[in-house]
């Protein structure tokens, strides 16, 4: 038994003794958990119950983007050892599915991933993973730093995904965790520079202290006078939706150039319209993007490179026992919040 932040039901956490693995097989590693952060999926749980197939039926430990130290390694682990600082990526895939095969584990339905039911998460002092989904954290990242690894895997899966060419021009819909991490990622991939829109002065703020990334008010101005005048009328030659906001899919082709990409990011809770005739005159590019595939340890490298500073993005951290305020405190939405993260060890 260990005591972790489980959600009972909607809108209901406690946190409890909860009977969890605890048996290390020959591949896996044990963790002593440092550092969690707070994901919108685990407050999308927390608010809804649900979101989309997958559906709270039963009690469940919240928290997925994870960083801490090896306590226990199995017979058969080569390349970690009890000590080693590390950060996990949270989806374990069924290797031999067909999905896992294609180099498309990330949509393999067999996948195991933390905080989404019925699988718990990680919001608790020790747990199992397998060695193969497990990084370690060099010198100069710090746990805080490797919880954001997953988010930020995010992020660079819809760079990947969008094909990116040195000197693109960038626009994202959105200045959330992702969204921010989204830009950085077009960044890092070669867009000379990202333009992200937002309705929070106060996010906009924080993504703003970034070279190259330009802040949009859309409260003040559309986004797609702001691109098509800094474009000449052309557009954006990549285009990344990471709201989730239904809202976000009115006139969004009009923010893109001819034959440019579009990427959806964000998760409607819901359908949206979608304009078809506006995708097909452009012959717009669509790419989607559902979590990352082999994508975790370039991440990691980024942000060990310096290329790539994610500490500006926390701005709040809770002790482990005050997780439920963390919680209720994402779900207010608080306008100047971007990442919160809990941390479990001292």
């Amino acid at each position: 038994m260990q005591q972790a932040l489980v959600l009972e039901k909607k809108g209901v956490l406690s946190l409890r003794e909860i009977d969890l693995p605890t048996e290390v097989g020959r591949g896996d590693v044990k963790i002593a958990i440092d550092t969690v952060g707070v994901c919108g999926s685990d407050v999308h749980y927390y608010t809804h119950g649900a979101i989309g197939p997958y559906v709270l039926r039963e009690p469940m430990v919240l928290g997925h983007e994870a960083a801490g130290i090896v306590v226990e390694a199995g017979a058969d682990v080569k390349g970690l050892k009890v000590g080693d600082r590390v950060c996990m990526e949270p989806g374990v895939p069924n290797l031999s599915s067909r999905a896992s095969k294609l180099g498309l584990y990330n949509v393999d339905p067999d996948v195991r991933f933390w905080a989404t039911p019925p699988i718990h998460g990680v919001l608790t002092p020790f747990v199992i993973h397998p060695a193969a989904f497990t990084y370690r954290l060099p010198d100069n990242v710090s746990f805080a730093e490797g919880a954001m690894v997953e988010p930020f895997a995010i992020g660079m899966q819809a760079a990947t995904r969008a094909r990116i060419q040195p000197g693109d021009v960038g626009a994202v819909i959105g200045a959330g965790p992702i969204g921010i991490m989204v830009a950085l990622a077009a960044l890092a991939g070669g867009c000379a520079r990202v333009f992200v829109s937002d309705l929070s002065a106060d996010k906009l703020k924080i993504a703003g202290q970034y070279p190259g990334i330009i802040p949009v008010d859309v409260t003040k101005r559309p986004f797609a006078d702001v691109i098509a005048e800094e474009t000449g009328g052309w557009g954006a030659d990549v285009v990344f939706e990471a709201s989730g906001s239904p809202k976000a899919f009115k006139g969004m082709f009009d923010l893109v150039r001819p034959g440019g990409a579009f990427v959806l990011v964000g998760l409607p809770v819901e359908p949206v319209p979608f304009d078809v005739a506006s995708a097909i005159s452009k012959e717009v590019r669509i790419e989607t993007v559902f979590r990352y595939a082999n994508i975790f340890d370039r991440a990691l490298e980024l942000i060990a490179s310096g290329k790539v500073d994610l500490k500006p993005l926390i701005t709040g951290t809770f002790d482990f026992q005050d997780s439920i305020k963390a919680f209720e405190r994402a779900a207010a939405g608080h306008p100047s919040d971007v990442k919160l993260q809990i941390k479990l060890k001292g």
